[in-house]
This record gives C-alpha cells, sequence and structure tokens, in this order.
C-alpha cells in the first residue's frame, strides 16, 4: 500500500480532503501488532470560523497548536476522559483544519482488534464511532502531534479506491450542539451502502 504524500493533505479545502480519505486506509503498527481498515466515514472541521472545531475563532492551546501545522500530523483528543479520536491535521501552516475519522471497515489484523475491543467475533460496532476507531486500532493520544507521512510510523494512511460524488451520503456532524448555526452543516461524509 502506497502512504498518502503530503500534497493530499496540505490542499486548503478540507471538505474535499474529507470526501477523498473514503476508501482511502488507516494503518497502525502498534506492538508489533499491524492494523488496517477502510475509512467509511469522516467528518470535516475548519478552523479558524467553523464553531464546532477545536481551533475555532484561532484558539490556540496546547491540545490544538498541532492543528496550526502543515497537514499530515496527527490530531488526537481524549473525548470524556476516556475515547481517543484520531484526526488527521489538513492544510497549510497556520490553518487549523482537521478531518476526525469516525468510522472503517476492517481489511486486516481483525484478532487485536477484536482483542483490543473485547470483543468475540466482528459486530458493526466494531469500528463504527471515532472512539470505537482508536480503540480497535490501538492509537491513544501517545501519537498526538506525529507525522502520518511515513510508512515507518506507529500510525499512517495509504491509498485506497476513491470514491466517486455519487456514492457519498453527505450529513451533519455529530456531538457538535454546541456549534451554534454550525450544527446543519453537512460536513460528515460516508460510503453510501449498496
Amino acid at each position: 500500500m502506497d502512504i498518502i504524500t503530503k500534497d493530499f493533505y496540505i490542499r486548503d479545502d478540507v471538505v474535499q480532503v474529507a470526501k477523498d480519505l473514503l476508501g482511502m486506509y488507516l494503518i497502525s503498527n502498534i506492538e508489533g501488532q499491524r492494523t488496517i481498515g477502510r475509512i467509511i466515514e469522516t467528518e470535516a472541521y475548519r478552523g479558524p470560523e467553523d464553531k464546532a472545531c477545536h481551533a475555532y475563532n484561532n484558539r490556540y492551546t496546547k491540545r490544538t497548536s498541532v492543528m496550526f501545522q502543515e497537514g499530515g500530523v496527527a490530531y488526537v483528543t481524549l473525548c470524556y476522559g476516556i475515547h481517543h479520536l484520531f484526526n488527521v491535521v489538513t492544510g497549510l501552516e497556520g490553518k487549523p483544519h482537521a478531518v476526525l475519522i469516525r468510522a472503517l471497515a476492517v481489511v486486516e489484523g481483525v484478532e487485536y482488534m477484536l482483542a483490543r475491543r473485547g470483543m468475540e467475533k466482528v459486530q458493526p460496532r466494531l469500528m463504527a464511532g471515532p472512539g470505537s476507531v482508536s480503540k480497535a486500532m490501538g492509537i491513544t493520544t501517545d501519537y498526538h502531534g506525529k507525522t502520518v507521512l511515513d510508512d515507518e510510523a506507529s500510525v499512517y494512511l495509504a491509498y485506497g479506491k476513491a470514491i466517486t460524488e455519487t456514492d457519498i451520503l453527505a450529513s451533519p456532524r455529530v456531538g457538535i450542539n454546541y456549534a451554534e448555526e454550525w450544527v446543519a452543516t453537512p460536513w460528515r461524509f460516508r460510503i453510501k451502502k449498496k
């Protein structure tokens, strides 16, 4: 699998990057356990104007500083103190854009995914939701700020089969009730089921 190159991430249109990540692969190689999932759901976050974005209004903190880096690094946040959420930073340095990986389909390493999730067999909930994705893939905040541009890295992304616009379902993002007029913005993208 060919690693996704920097030019893919440094485009300014984070919404297009979120769509283009559908069908690509998230790969982790953690403690000798290689897992691969095909990306089937994403969400776009575009700072500084997007009120759902952690870097809304150019909010620059220890956590969000990673979002201001040049695209191609991991932005891993902790939600409710328990769920690790994996995002990839996009855009040029100083533009705080990121794409949240919301769901994956199993490709390789299912035995590791099941063990990490405490499950005995594959079920739809295995990697449905960003917390489940990170848990199954072994991704924690230890990878926050790390490059995803090196296939020697513990976590990186690789090219897959591109998804056509007609096969993408767009809808509002999840869990952003605080985002006022941005709540209804259709920046959650899923591959349509056939």
